[in-house]
């Protein structure tokens, strides 16, 4: 288990050093620079030069990123170009939108979709199967925007029980804020695990040790419980590594559509701006997260499942 998870941390390693050079190259390409976007008028071209000099915009490509990837490895993420406060604060003034609006979906996600996975899975070909099988898939085809503006028009606007958009304070203070940006998010996710369940449990309950145990008269609800369950879960967890990736991007996507300050807002900004320590430092801790998510989850399936040839 120590070797297996030494493996994928490597891995990692090699993945965000990888990212952080393609970032670094795609924002590069973008046109112009954080000196020309604070350009106005009033300024001389010696005093645009004077201002590249100062942000260290005329160095080489080179030497910037490995200055910038050098300060990474020590925990600093480098130093605004627009506000010159360190990309640190950014981050942590970000993040916490972006994280509670995160968990809030996954605490509804996981339990709902596991229950789904079950029920159908118990009843496999079964009416229920395939209604809820018919409705998972059509709300996961449906964009996340055409749903927000769906939920919006209906619970906002026409019977103005909801808000339509962040209207300032915490997120945890006003839980509310949080009923339709979840709303939206659960669609694609729910179908992509509760399918992983269902395939997981119709394996399960096809297996010798539960065709026995309903042998011996085990009750059905412990039989799914206690011996269907954890066998179900392997693909689950598989899936909800994969589904993790897809929820960071659904939800950098309904922070815009719901004016929630939280990553997307700043990464907006950082593009916009051509704030390229924002840019990357943003798009770092999201890839670390990411990475520890699908970590977590292959660690998971070892333990619950061991692959003998990644132990050796």
């Amino acid at each position: 288990m120590r070797s297996y998870a030494g493996q994928r941390a490597a891995l990692a390693i090699v993945q965000l050093a990888v990212l952080s050079i393609l970032v670094f190259v795609l924002t590069a390409l973008l046109p112009g620079d954080a000196a020309d976007m604070r350009f106005t008028e009033t300024l001389t071209p010696e005093q645009i030069a004077q201002l590249r000099a100062q942000l260290g915009l005329d160095q080489p490509a080179l030497e910037r990123f490995t200055h910038w990837f050098g300060n990474v490895l020590t925990g600093d993420l480098g130093t605004s170009l627009i506000s010159g406060g360190p990309v640190r604060d950014i981050v942590k003034a970000s993040v916490g939108a972006t994280l509670v609006l995160t968990l809030a979906t996954l605490a509804v996600v996981v339990p709902l979709a596991v229950a789904l996975g079950i029920l159908m899975g118990a009843r496999e070909n079964g009416r229920l199967d395939r209604t809820i099988t018919s409705v998972t898939l059509a709300l996961s085809a449906i964009p996340d925007f055409v749903i927000a503006v769906v939920l919006v028009a209906l619970f906002s606007l026409k019977l103005g029980w909801l808000p339509a958009t962040w209207v300032g304070g915490s997120l945890l203070a006003n839980p509310v804020l949080l009923v339709l940006p979840v709303a939206v998010l659960l669609g694609r996710t729910v179908c992509l695990l509760s399918r992983q369940v269902r395939a997981g449990t119709i394996n399960a309950l096809h297996a010798d040790y539960v065709v026995q145990a309903r042998r011996l008269g085990v009750p059905r609800r412990r039989l799914l419980l206690r011996h269907v369950l954890p066998n179900a879960a392997v693909p689950g967890v598989q899936e909800l590594a994969r589904t993790g990736d897809t929820l960071l991007g659904g939800v950098l996507v309904v922070e815009a559509i719901f004016a929630i300050p939280g990553f997307a807002t700043a990464l907006v900004d950082g593009v916009e701006t051509r704030d390229v320590p924002v840019v990357q430092g943003l798009t770092l801790v999201l890839a670390v997260a990411a990475l520890l998510i699908n970590l977590g989850a292959d660690l998971v399936c070892n333990r619950l499942v061991p692959r003998t040839e990644l132990l050796r």
